[in-house]
Parts: C-alpha cells; sequence; structure tokens
C-alpha cells in the first residue's frame, strides 16, 4: 500500500474549493472576500456608495493633475509630488474597489489564490508610495519654511524627479518581498477574509504554517516604508513649528500653517490607521475594526486629497474653474 503523503487527495468543499492534500501541505485555490457586511438589505447601499466614491477619487485627482499640467504656475516641486500623489491615489483605488463592486453586481465573493497575491501585491505597492510621497512633501515643506533662500539649490527637479523614482522602487521591493513570503505559506481548508479585499493582515492569520519570517518582515521592512517615513514627518513638522512661532507677523504665521494644515490632515488620517492596523498588538484590534481603518486610508483618505489641496488653494481653484468653464473652440 502507498503511504499517505506520497499521493493527492482531492476532497470537494462548498464555493467550488478545491483542497490539495499531500501529506501535511494543503492548498487554497480561491478565497473568500465577506466584505463590509453581510447583511442583504446593505448590499445595495454599500455598491452605491463606494461607487460614487470611486467616480469622485478618480475624477478628483484626475483633474488636480490635469490642472497642474496645464497651469506654469504650478511647475513647482510642491505641485509636481502632488501630481504623483494623485496619480497613486487613482491607482491605490483602483487594486481594491473594483473587485469590491464587481462581487457586489455578481454576488460572488471568490477570489482566487492568484488574483489575491496580486492584489496583496499592489495594494502594498502603492501603499508604500503613498507613504513615502507623504514623507518627501513634508521635505519639501521643511526646506521652504526653515531653509527658503536654499530652496531652489535643494529642491532642483533632478533632485524631485530622484525622490518620486526612489519612492516607486522602494515601495516595489518592499511589496515583492511580503508578496513572495506569503506564497511559502500554507492555507488549509479556512479560506474566508473578513475584509473586503485581499489584505496582508487577515491573509496572514488564514495561514496554517508559521508566519515569524512574514510578521517579521512586517516589522522591519514594513517599518522602513512606514513608521520611518511617520517618524521623519513628526520631524519635519516639528522644524516648522519652532520656525513659524519665531515669525513676528500673524499674517506670516497663518500663511505658513494653512500651507501645512492640509498635508497634516492627510497624514494623520493615513499614518493614524495603516499604524493601528499593522503595527500594533493583534489582541487589541477586531477584524471590524481592522475593516473599517482599511476604509479610512484605502478609501477615505484618497477621495479626500482632491478637496483637500485644491478647496484650501485659490489658485487652484481659479485654474480649476477656468478649466471646466472653458468653451470649446469653433473650427472655422
Amino acid at each position: 500500500v502507498e503511504p499517505l503523503n506520497s499521493c493527492f487527495i482531492f476532497i470537494p468543499c462548498e464555493h467550488n474549493i478545491r483542497i490539495m492534500v499531500a501529506g501535511n501541505q494543503s492548498e487554497v485555490s480561491e478565497f473568500i472576500l465577506l466584505g463590509l457586511s453581510n447583511q442583504p438589505e446593505q448590499q445595495s447601499f454599500l455598491f452605491f456608495l463606494f461607487l460614487l466614491i470611486y467616480m469622485i477619487t478618480g475624477v478628483g485627482n484626475l483633474l488636480i493633475i490635469v490642472v497642474i499640467r496645464t497651469n506654469s504656475c504650478f511647475h513647482t516641486p510642491m505641485y509636481f509630488f502632488l501630481s504623483n500623489l494623485s496619480l497613486v491615489d487613482i491607482c491605490f483605488t483602483t487594486t481594491t474597489i473594483p473587485k469590491m463592486l464587481v462581487n457586489h453586481i455578481s454576488g460572488n465573493k471568490t477570489i482566487s489564490y492568484a488574483g489575491c497575491l496580486t492584489q496583496v501585491f499592489f495594494f502594498i505597492w502603492f501603499a508604500g508610495i503613498d507613504s513615502v510621497l507623504l514623507t518627501v512633501m513634508a521635505y519639501d515643506r521643511y526646506v521652504a519654511i526653515c531653509a527658503p533662500l536654499h530652496y531652489s539649490m535643494v529642491m532642483t527637479p533632478k533632485v524631485c524627479l530622484l525622490l518620486v523614482v526612489v519612492s516607486w522602487f522602494w515601495s516595489y521591493i518592499n511589496a515583492l518581498i511580503h508578496t513572495v513570503l506569503v506564497t511559502r505559506l500554507s492555507f488549509c481548508g479556512q479560506n474566508e477574509i473578513p475584509h473586503f479585499f485581499c489584505d496582508l493582515s487577515p491573509l496572514l492569520k488564514l495561514a496554517c504554517s508559521d508566519t515569524f519570517i512574514n510578521d517579521l518582515m512586517v516589522n522591519t521592512v514594513g517599518a522602513l516604508t512606514i513608521i520611518i517615513p511617520f517618524i521623519g514627518i513628526l520631524i519635519s513638522y516639528t522644524r516648522i513649528f519652532v520656525t513659524v512661532m519665531r515669525i513676528p507677523s500673524t499674517v506670516g504665521k497663518w500663511r505658513a500653517f494653512s500651507t501645512c494644515g492640509s498635508h497634516l490632515t492627510v497624514v494623520c488620517l493615513f499614518y493614524g490607521t495603516v499604524i493601528g492596523v499593522y503595527f500594533s498588538p493583534i489582541s487589541n484590534h477586531t477584524d471590524q475594526q481592522d475593516t473599517i481603518a482599511a476604509v479610512m486610508y484605502t478609501v477615505v483618505t484618497p477621495m479626500l486629497n482632491p478637496f483637500i489641496y485644491s478647496l484650501r488653494n485659490k489658485d487652484m481653484k481659479g485654474t480649476l474653474k477656468m478649466l471646466l468653464t472653458r468653451k470649446p473652440v469653433r473650427s472655422l
């Protein structure tokens, strides 16, 4: 008789899940995304709500990119970083929301194993770029306020481009490391993810193999992408606050704080929720709390960015109004 660990047994399960057993190893071919609610009466409301949010996010951030590109007044380091942030936010929401909307329409909440890993990779990639770009923008404000005479020499076009390239490349490496490490894990039968997308944290909770290396990488490599930039932002704004308080003019103080206020709002929303999910003890929060926090930094923050950065800027509002009210030129 052949030993059990040398053969394969296929066990039929619900939701068309194939579990392949080979000795002590098992393979789940797909996962089930439980979403934000299991109440049927809430499904339609959530669908239209997130569809509206996705459209507002896409259109709002796209308008910021167009305004910055069409008006030469905005061809400065600060708006160069802002346009990149808007592009990343469009990609960020596209990674999660469309799949959730499709699941609502079809009634099928499954996602393939490969699709789940793909979503994990792009989610971590764009979240990392967001984090590094917010830090770069804080550094830009620090140089502009604390060393204005050296600003043009420090924030040259080459330096700005290099900072953006580094943010994309480093975040790519970070996402690749976490995704590859997930492929070494085994998932034994339990495949329901209490989330509306494949997030790394709930995915690790489903693994039946040791996740020590994964957790270690989250707290080391992941910290370089989230915690270190957050500390850098705090240091930058501490120096900015000290410098601004030395300005004798009340009007000057107000302008400086107004310039930095919008950026600080985004920082608090983004880092507060991300750190709460990934870098706090698991016992301190439930799956529902993690999902709500994820909605804040994956959905709400990208949607608010266009309003935070444009409505507080008279020049951008003026350019946007001219762009929207411009009459088409008739051909002769």
